[in-house]
């Protein structure tokens, strides 16, 4: 597909920035209540699902 036409369909149907903000703020809220981080794993937790403290 030639550039011109991907760019005017791109634009026209462009989100507003304060949307796009608020999704972004909403994902970040979810990925920290799950604890994880950038390509990371949940935090490991016991059987009754609290997190696992280090023995010292």
């Amino acid at each position: 597909m030639p550039a011109e036409p991907y760019l005017r369909r791109r634009n026209a149907n462009a989100r507003r920035p304060g949307v796009l903000a608020a999704e972004r703020k909403e994902r970040a809220r979810i990925r920290s209540e799950k604890g994880i981080r950038w390509g990371g794993r949940p935090f490991v937790t016991d059987a009754i699902g609290g997190p696992v403290r280090s023995g010292h």
